[in-house]
């Protein structure tokens, strides 16, 4: 089962874009996707640490299988990215009408 390095790879590489973008997450002109970038970041490394434990506790470490990666891992990532950018989407969205409701 390594099904875990998927996502697992995808937190890496959006740590090292949040880290290199770290000056210009918090600025009033960045994208809704760039400001949220941490909250995809945590979600990617909780899950991929849940996953790295419901595999030791059932012994499938260290197990490798391409066609795991491709069919649960894969869907797995876009799916939790897909939930990402809705709430990215809706918390952009609320913060722009908030001040509006004023």
């Amino acid at each position: 089962m390594s099904c875990f390095l998927v996502p697992m790879t995808q937190a890496v590489v959006t740590s090292v874009i949040r880290k290199h973008q770290a000056k210009s997450i918090d600025s009033p002109e960045a994208s809704a996707f760039k400001r949220h970038l941490p909250t995809l970041e945590k979600m990617l490394w909780g899950g991929t640490v849940v996953l790295l434990v419901d595999h030791a506790i059932h012994g499938e470490l260290f197990t490798f299988s391409l066609r795991e990666l491709l069919t649960v891992g894969v869907p797995m990532s876009v799916v939790l990215t897909a939930i990402w950018a809705v709430y990215a989407y809706v918390k952009e969205h609320r913060r722009k009408v908030a001040p509006a409701a004023k």
